[in-house]
């Protein structure tokens, strides 16, 4: 007699973890908010909050801020928490600065972000388009605050000087995350060298600022280090918020933090000598951003 095999079901899939309601986000309303969502349509206008479905959207457009992202949208790195998409950029459009300053002064802007992908086949890691960016920016819109969000430069530390020499009030450089998550989360980057960009930023006598993201597997030790290691560093200002996977193909989020834990970083931030904490699971990069240019140097 043939005997069969005995073919054991698979185990099924755990279930991924739900949203919790403290991740959902408040639709954006209000006139501010409709006069820039006008201006961003009848002139074909790009910012990273409507293509990075940014949750503050409505909250900072509102308040007059506004983040713009430079120097393309293929970056040569390839984090695994980014949706941008990764490759070899074959271009660099010199007139960039130009047009987004004009931008910034069409739609009224208050507090602008500059942000860019990371360009390491480029000599000076695009270093002028950064300057004249901000230069042009300023010369268009004396009134407006800046800040940079710059990429890591591999320690091109003569590309450093160049990008955060234009006159920006607030210069930004994301850790991302705790030291031990960076083969898995930024594979190309490196953590002490990210924390020597940031002390070289404080030593020119800039306001500096980086975010962390939470919710990748870091324990609080782990966070308690990195805030210590920050402050050793010179950062001033500091945003954490909850890790979202933009796609199946990203990184998984680890856990949802509570924002009791949040409020607890915060607090805790403070302690250990940061001038300014933004703790929350929406908060992101340029979360309140008008107010950091207060944070004293």
């Amino acid at each position: 007699m043939l005997t069969l095999p005995i073919i054991q079901p698979e185990a099924a899939a755990p279930a991924k973890a739900r949203k919790p309601d403290w991740l959902r986000v408040k639709l954006p309303v209000g006139p501010a908010y409709a006069n820039v969502r006008r201006l961003v349509d009848e002139h074909k206008l790009h910012t990273i909050c409507e293509s990075g479905n940014c949750p503050n959207m409505g909250e900072c457009w509102g308040a007059g801020t506004a983040t713009f992202m430079i120097l393309g949208n293929i970056c040569t790195r390839s984090c695994s928490f980014c949706a941008v998409a990764t490759g070899r950029p074959s271009e660099l459009d010199l007139d960039e600065p130009r047009r987004v300053a004009e931008a910034i002064q069409l739609m009224g802007v208050k507090h602008a972000v500059l942000t860019s992908v990371n360009r390491d086949e480029l000599k000076d890691r695009g270093a002028s388009v950064w300057y004249e960016t901000v230069v042009q920016t300023k010369q268009l819109s004396p009134t407006t605050t800046i800040e940079t969000l710059i990429p890591d430069v591999k320690a091109n530390w003569a590309a450093l000087d160049t990008m955060i020499a234009g006159g920006q009030e607030v210069v930004s450089h994301n850790m991302e995350t705790v030291g031990s998550l960076y083969r898995l989360v930024r594979p190309q980057g490196k953590y002490d060298r990210s924390l020597e960009q940031i002390q070289r930023t404080k030593q020119a006598g800039k306001r500096t600022k980086s975010g962390i993201m939470l919710g990748l597997g870091e324990t609080k030790d782990e966070m308690y280090k990195a805030m210590d290691d920050l402050v050793a560093h010179g950062l001033d200002i500091l945003t954490l918020g909850q890790y979202l996977q933009p796609t199946k193909r990203h990184i998984e989020v680890a856990e949802f933090i509570h924002p009791d834990l949040f409020a607890h970083y915060r607090e805790e931030g403070l302690r250990r000598g940061l001038k300014y904490v933004e703790s929350g699971p929406l908060v992101r990069s340029s979360y309140h951003a008008e107010r950091h240019v207060n944070v004293p140097i």
